[in-house]
């Protein structure tokens, strides 16, 4: 991307360009790292790991935990880096350290790729060589097919990108065991398919931000109503597919229990976002509307979530 170009598109949305990166501060590396989402990566990855039949020695797991989230962050920083010229005109990402000029792109860009290959390494030489293809497939996917390739192209971008925030739990069980089984491929589905009506409800109270910097995400591009249409029929083959694990005795009724509260719970939300209209006419969502209210549903539903299924499974 070069420098016109975003000079250009800093200018269409009001701000400007700094002149020279400043130093930047530890706080600044690491958000680079995309910490909150690094979060719920690793999280679900120590789930993955924990309910894995055979067990790792804990120095090993903690690294394989680290490896994730070091991997998920240099996604991350790759990602800020290709993606600063639309950061730069969206008001939520407009103080990110490089559109804001206190990372250069060339060294975040150095940054990501160095954290990337270090910690796919790492993770085939302390667990498995499988291990190690998984997490570098997911970075490579959240990079090149969702990051480089959808994004700015297809209203579908966070339905098939999704597959990359998926990729955690597989890695996790892959670490333990050296191979791929049903149970990860189940959580790996759960994942995949949270993601759309997870991030459709941050987008529809954001989209003048992804309208702003051309980013086709579906509330742009389909409309408002479309978008939470679309949201409740993803939940709807959500929650029976989380019951699946406990359906196939892959979980117990502590997993089938909170599975089917939260699942209620995450269909009320999806309810309320359908019959929610205060968004249509390009009106901007006020701070209590059922979309924002269900974009935080759905992060804590995701945990909880996989927590119970990972008490389940230690329980017995």
């Amino acid at each position: 991307m070069s420098d016109t170009v975003w000079i250009e598109a800093a200018g269409r949305g009001g701000i400007s360009p700094p002149a020279v990166a400043s130093v930047a501060t530890a706080g600044d590396w690491l958000a680079l790292l995309k910490p909150r989402v690094m979060t719920l990566v690793v999280f679900t990855g120590l789930v993955g790991l924990l309910v894995a039949p055979g067990r790792l020695h804990p120095v090993l797991a903690l690294t394989a935990i680290l490896c994730i989230a070091v991997g998920a962050g240099a996604a991350g920083a790759i990602n800020m880096w290709y993606d600063r010229d639309i950061d730069a005109v969206m008001r939520r990402t407009a103080r990110r350290p490089i559109p804001d000029g206190r990372i250069a792109p060339a060294d975040a860009l150095g940054f990501g790729i160095a954290l990337a290959v270090a910690s796919v390494l790492v993770m085939g030489l302390a667990t498995n060589i499988a291990a190690g293809l998984a997490l570098a497939a997911s970075i490579a996917f959240y990079v090149f097919v969702y990051t480089m390739w959808l994004k700015r192209r297809t209203p579908q971008n966070i339905v098939i990108g999704g597959a990359a925030g998926a990729f955690p739990p597989l890695i996790g069980w892959v670490a333990v065991t050296g191979h791929v089984a049903l149970t990860p491929l189940v959580l790996f589905a759960i994942i995949f398919f949270w993601t759309p009506p997870h991030f459709w409800s941050l987008a529809l109270y954001a989209h003048g931000d992804y309208a702003r910097a051309g980013v086709p995400m579906l509330p742009v591009a389909a409309g408002a109503r479309a978008t939470r249409r679309q949201i409740m029929l993803y939940t709807l083959f959500l929650v029976p597919l989380t019951l699946l694990p406990w359906a196939l005795g892959e979980a117990g009724r502590i997993y089938g229990f909170a599975a089917l509260g939260l699942g209620l719970g995450f269909l009320v939300s999806a309810w309320r976002v359908w019959r929610d209209a205060q968004d249509e006419a390009g009106r901007s969502l006020t701070k209590d509307a059922p979309a924002r209210a269900a974009f935080r549903y759905s992060i804590l539903y995701l945990f909880v979530l996989f927590a119970a299924f990972a008490v389940d499974r230690l329980a017995g």
